[in-house]
C-alpha cells in the first residue's frame, strides 16, 4: 500500500496548491490519537483511488506556518484541494464508510 508523502512549509505550495491532481491533504500530529486511527483509512482510499486523489500529511506540530495558514485548528483535519482551491473539509476521525461518503464527489468518475 502506498505512503502518503510529507509536505512541509517549504513543499505544500508546490506539491499541493499548484498540483494538477485532486490533493486530500491529512493535517495530523504523531501525539493525536485520531489521527493515528484515520491514518490507515486513507492509505486504504488512496490505495483504491490512486488515479482520483493524491494522499499527503503535514505535521501540524513541524509545519506551523502551513497550519496556521490554513486554519487548522483541530486535527485530524482533512481538506481537498483541486486547482490550488478548498474543496472540502472534514474534521475528526470517523469510520471508512463516513469518510468515503463525504469524500464520494471526489472518488467517482
Amino acid at each position: 500500500m502506498p505512503t502518503a508523502k510529507d509536505v512541509t512549509d517549504a513543499t505544500f505550495q508546490t506539491e499541493v496548491v499548484s498540483s494538477d491532481k485532486t490533493v486530500l491533504v491529512d493535517f495530523w500530529a504523531g501525539w493525536c490519537g485520531p489521527c493515528r486511527a484515520i491514518s490507515p483509512i486513507l492509505d486504504q482510499i488512496a490505495a483504491e483511488h490512486p488515479d482520483k486523489i493524491t494522499l499527503v500529511k503535514v505535521n501540524v506540530d513541524d509545519n506551523p506556518a502551513t497550519t496556521a495558514e490554513h486554519q487548522i485548528t483541530s486535527i485530524p483535519t482533512l481538506k481537498v484541494y483541486q486547482d490550488g482551491v478548498v474543496r472540502k473539509t472534514v474534521t475528526g476521525a470517523m469510520p471508512k464508510p463516513v469518510l468515503e461518503r463525504k469524500l464520494r464527489e471526489f472518488l467517482r468518475g
